[in-house]
């Protein structure tokens, strides 16, 4: 092709001249006037051969109209340094969990292999397992003491305290209706204590007034059992040469045995003064069996009224659940709590 091109624009050796057409003999060579308009009007077309490499920066000043190129782009080039998208593909074969995974440890339902439901689920995780993450107040309550290891407890009022004090209140809730329900745990007359460890919110208990109680009937023979277990205690340490290992004791509720209550809770006919309701206590994952959940009740006895300490009788739980009657009765030393009904109030 480009030898045609270049055939096309090469001059003929065997045409003549235009200028040698002029200067031929015809009849009017002598008349100097016709030689001169044949010289004044022959329109010569000179053409130069272009380079094999074009200047574009020349032809794009020439394009009118066209909108500036960006940085980094070349003409009629294909931008190689443009971010490629990769797409991760999964091969089922017949996996139960294969467009939805279940967390074992925080209950959340995510997509494996998407990325923005995996770091959603990731940030749940460890909020639920260590904590909500808590910087500190400049305005706090603050109760410490030297057995809780540079850890403090942090009270808050719903009445009376600041927008923010009260939001990350709400945060913290978020996190226990996981397990405990929703829409029930918080009024305006409500206290809260969060347990703050490590700049996180690990464990949180909630306490209201109430004026009585019932108190739970318990066979006789629970009540020898825990005396039993509490007197004939297991060491929990082994020593080895200088070094000391402790071990970790796991409290169980008990086991039903198909009597009377089942599980269920039966009260005592005749109402109990009481002063403080725990409406609901909770501690992260990662922390129980930490003592958490009794420095709260402790700080509670100790702050709940401005006149005194309660004493342990004076507390009562919100329906426990089996857990909470285990832990229970390991804190009060019997089986015999005193219970109340919690009311469902409006925070606002």
């Amino acid at each position: 092709m480009q030898a045609k091109i270049n055939s096309f624009f090469k001059p003929s050796s065997s045409s003549p001249s235009p200028i040698a057409d002029v200067s031929a003999t015809t009849p009017e060579a002598d008349d100097g006037l016709a030689v001169w308009e044949k010289s004044r009007n022959v329109i010569v077309n000179t053409y130069e051969r272009r380079s094999a490499t074009v200047n574009r920066s020349e032809v794009l000043k020439g394009c009118i109209g066209n909108p500036p190129l960006r940085k980094g782009s070349s003409f009629g080039s294909k931008n190689l340094s443009k971010k490629r998208s990769y797409t991760q593909f999964h091969l089922e074969l017949g996996q139960s969990d294969f467009l939805l995974r279940h967390c074992s440890e925080c209950g959340a339902t995510y997509a494996p292999g998407d990325e923005l439901d995996e770091k959603s689920h990731q940030s749940f995780h460890k909020d639920y397992m260590y904590g909500i993450p808590f910087k500190g107040w400049q305005n706090e309550r603050v109760f410490a003491s030297p057995s809780f290891n540079k850890n403090r407890i942090v009270m808050v009022l719903l009445e009376t305290d600041s927008p923010a004090h009260r939001n990350k209140v709400q945060e913290v809730m978020k996190m226990m209706e996981v397990e405990l329900g929703e829409g029930w745990i918080l009024h305006k007359r409500c206290k809260v204590y969060l347990y703050v460890s490590s700049q996180r919110i690990s464990g949180c208990l909630v306490a209201e007034p109430i004026k009585e109680a019932f108190k739970i009937k318990s066979p006789l023979e629970d009540e020898k059992r825990l005396k039993k277990e509490s007197s004939s205690l297991p060491s929990t340490s082994i020593q080895f040469g200088n070094i000391v290992l402790q071990r970790q004791v796991s409290k169980r509720c008990r086991e039903s045995n198909g009597k009377l209550d089942n599980g269920a809770i039966v009260c005592e006919e005749e109402a109990k003064p009481a002063v403080c309701g725990i409406r609901a206590i909770w501690v992260s994952p990662s922390n129980r069996r930490n003592g958490l959940a009794t420095r709260l009740l402790d700080t509670a006895r100790e702050s709940f009224s401005s006149e005194c300490v309660l004493e342990k009788s004076q507390l009562a739980f919100s329906e426990p659940s089996c857990l909470g009657r285990a832990f229970g009765s390991n804190y009060f030393g019997t089986c015999s709590l005193l219970v109340y009904k919690a009311q469902v109030e409006r925070l606002d």
